[in-house]
């Protein structure tokens, strides 16, 4: 089985404009392929998580990714899946973060000896003369047919500016620099991109012919991993200073069932025999899937012995053991407490566990939250500093949200 064969029977292609050509290009190692990624924060999430796997197989194969990180584009912010328009960043916060992803990213691509490469498209998107610019490649695109991508569809109604309007361009533009300037012949991208790098594809061959090598994939379920890179507490990153190698390994452990199959295949680096073996598993094995899941993606994100502890963290909680230094830990303030002392719902709320004090409220009342194991079934339940600090303070909130709680 090719790489272009694994890939498909992982679910990971969609659609392609050249399918026996790049079949054959990424079969054979000839493949120089680029991701794009919008350093929109400090961290990268695990909506980010499908496109580094896809990276690693294929440099794995011997094909070369290009990591484009978007210093120029973030300047205007990529419309597709947005319902607003994004927030504005200076060019410090858009270099900060371009330096945080390439640490990330070398957990999953090799960058010696020319293996890959990371570049930045504000090397050339900033320095463009815009007159220059829009005489040379706007002949080049239609207006019509922009306006019936549905990354721009879906903000018409609520109204779409002109400085989105010229992502499409800049990101097509990318993807003609990096074939001239290092012979990149492919692009990757999620579902919601397709309009954006079929208009890469596109301005390659009006610009240097037909015969233009220049071709472009979508990752089948891209869109559905971006989603992956939210919950209801905010997003789930790669940093562990942001999201603990516990929460990392929980979120995973906590995947549907009808999904943990599914994120096996496609962000695993386990043999699909292996996963087909899984196909038959039911009910409690299920729960075995999930654990191989949770620790597979955590020693892949934040390394073995960091997913051995996570593990380790998940089933002495799960057992009742209740305690471990690897649990997320939160630590209350001084003036968090009143007379000496923090009720359940301020535990909670100080937490992250619960968002507020009414939703707190809601939790205890429902018999959803535990301490140290035993349930607690009065509102009004108030700790002090000295039974807090005395031993480990463990609080469960539902079936699978826990955090040890300390004093400072």
């Amino acid at each position: 089985m090719g790489i272009y064969e694994e890939l498909q029977a992982r679910g990971l292609l969609a659609q392609l404009t050249d399918a026996d050509e790049i079949r054959d290009l990424i079969n054979n190692g000839k493949a120089v392929f680029y991701i794009g990624f919008d350093p929109t924060a400090d961290s990268l999430h695990v909506g980010h998580f499908m496109a580094l796997c896809l990276m690693k197989r294929l440099q794995e194969a011997g094909n070369k990714p290009i990591a484009l990180i978007g210093g120029g584009t973030a300047m205007i912010g990529d419309p597709s899946g947005r319902t607003d328009m994004r927030a504005m960043m200076t060019r410090e916060t858009i270099a900060h973060n371009c330096e945080c992803f390439k640490k990330q990213m070398s957990r999953f691509i090799d960058f010696s000896e020319d293996k890959a490469l990371m570049v930045n498209n504000a090397d050339w998107l900033l320095d463009l003369n815009y007159v220059d610019f829009i005489r040379d490649v706007g002949p080049c695109f239609s207006v019509n047919n922009m306006l019936r991508a549905e990354c721009y569809k879906q903000r018409m109604e609520k109204g779409l500016s002109f400085l989105e309007f010229n992502y499409m361009i800049m990101q097509s533009y990318d993807f003609l620099e990096l074939y001239k300037r290092y012979g990149c012949n492919m692009q990757f991208g999620g579902d919601d991109q397709w309009s954006n790098m079929l208009g890469g594809t596109d301005l390659i061959r009006r610009k240097l012919g037909k015969d233009a090598y220049a071709m472009t994939i979508t990752l089948l379920l891209n869109s559905e991993g971006k989603k992956m890179g939210k919950t209801q507490k905010g997003a789930v990153w790669l940093d562990p200073d942001k999201t603990s190698p516990f929460e990392f390994y929980q979120y995973w452990r906590n995947v549907a069932d009808a999904d943990v199959l599914k994120c096996l295949r496609m962000l695993t680096f386990l043999p699909l025999e292996q996963i087909d073996e899984m196909d038959r598993w039911e009910g409690s094995q299920l729960n075995q899937a999930k654990e191989i899941l949770a620790y597979e993606l955590t020693s892949l994100v934040h390394g073995k012995e960091e997913a051995e502890k996570a593990q380790a963290a998940a089933k002495a909680l799960f057992a009742g053991g209740g305690s471990s230094e690897d649990m997320p830990t939160t630590a209350l303030r001084e003036e968090q407490f009143t007379d000496g002392s923090i009720d359940i719902m301020g535990i909670l709320v100080a937490s992250g566990l619960a968002a507020s004090r009414s939703e707190a409220r809601r939790a205890v009342e429902q018999g959803g939250v535990s301490v140290n194991g035993e349930k607690v079934a009065d509102i009004r339940a108030a700790y002090t500093k000295d039974a807090i600090a005395a031993d480990e303070f463990i609080v469960k909130k539902g079936k699978k949200s826990f955090r040890k709680i300390v004093v400072e």
